[in-house]
């Protein structure tokens, strides 16, 4: 077998026949080979690694998820995955800083890094390939990939009112977050669609995380007329207001229905379990470091925006408005 043969079977590049494929990774195997990253970084002008650039997290099951599909393609593909956590400002100066020093072939944006201008500017400028994950800000020329959330959010929505329920509350998630706007304009659609005015007073905020959610439940439920069902932007926000709802003497579901978004494993663990919607997290991040990879081997002429469906899963949190 050629030298160059050999090499694209080993970075798994298409263009070989299946036989010679078979042949070049019995004699792999027989050999017992393993690619040294750094020497076929010094072959080419590529280092065959990703990174991948995420907030550090209030609750880790998102991001878990998101790294399991981003490692899985790169663990198919030879690609070595490496990760930088940033905090809530991220420097772009810093971020640059990152791939000038690990050399990364191209990076993987989790929300809300991906939105922020200064970052995709500097890696635009840099040629650098990335691909977003569930942003709220696109533009024509790069590549991103996440789910519906309003559709998800609207689908949540109908449930509820499906049960009886109108007034219904909404605690937002972080304002930095693409997420937050789409999940937020999905349930008022619905509730447009039923001809049930938006209450701005049922519209509270939040941060994605279990504190902000029962802060807010317990303003909810201060309110003259509370709410009979409280849909939480995340699971992690639904389960402060479950908290919150013992706290204040509150029975659910027969008092009060909750619904979170996301589908984590808090969703399974609070009692009664969440009603929540599921966004395929993992098959998101694993499109999203394929989509990248294809950038960085050439075999993509324009940029894309790939959309996946949620799917609500419905638990005992949620029930039909008594009386």
């Amino acid at each position: 077998m050629s030298i160059k043969t050999v090499s694209r079977v080993v970075n798994r590049e298409a263009n070989v026949r299946p036989e010679t494929r078979t042949r070049v990774e019995d004699a792999i195997r027989d050999l017992d080979f393993e690619p040294n990253p750094a020497a076929r970084g010094l072959a080419g002008r590529r280092t065959f690694s990703i990174g991948l650039l995420y907030e550090i997290p209030h609750e880790f099951s998102y991001i878990q998820q998101l790294l399991e599909g981003v490692f899985a393609v790169c663990e198919t593909h030879g690609y070595t995955l490496l990760l930088r956590p940033v905090n809530e400002s991220p420097d772009a100066a810093d971020i640059v800083r990152f791939i000038a020093q690990t050399r990364v072939d191209g990076v993987v944006l989790t929300a809300p890094i991906g939105d922020r201008r200064e970052v995709t500017d500097a890696l635009t400028t840099r040629r650098t390939p990335f691909v977003q994950i569930s942003p709220g800000i696109t533009d024509a020329r790069w590549t991103s990939v996440g789910p519906d959330d309003f559709a998800g959010s609207r689908v949540l929505t109908e449930h509820l009112l499906g049960l009886g329920h109108e007034r219904i509350a909404f605690i937002k998630g972080d304002p930095r977050h693409g997420a937050t706007e789409q999940r937020l304009n999905g349930h008022t659609q619905s509730l447009n669609d039923h001809g049930i005015d938006v209450d701005q007073a049922l519209i509270v905020p939040g941060r994605f995380d279990f504190e902000s959610g029962k802060s807010a439940a317990h303003r909810l439920f201060a309110l003259r007329e509370r709410p009979t069902a409280i849909i939480a932007s995340n699971d992690d926000m639904a389960a402060g207001v479950i908290v919150a709802a013992r706290e204040a003497g509150i029975a659910l579901p027969a008092g009060l229905s909750v619904a979170g978004f996301d589908d984590s494993p808090t969703a399974s663990h609070t009692w009664p379990p969440l009603t929540t919607v599921r966004q395929p997290t993992a098959d998101i991040a694993s499109h999203a470091a394929e989509l990248l990879l294809e950038w960085i081997r050439g075999e993509r002429s324009s940029h894309t925006r790939k959309t996946f469906d949620c799917r609500l899963v419905v638990r005992q949190s949620t029930a039909a408005l008594e009386g």
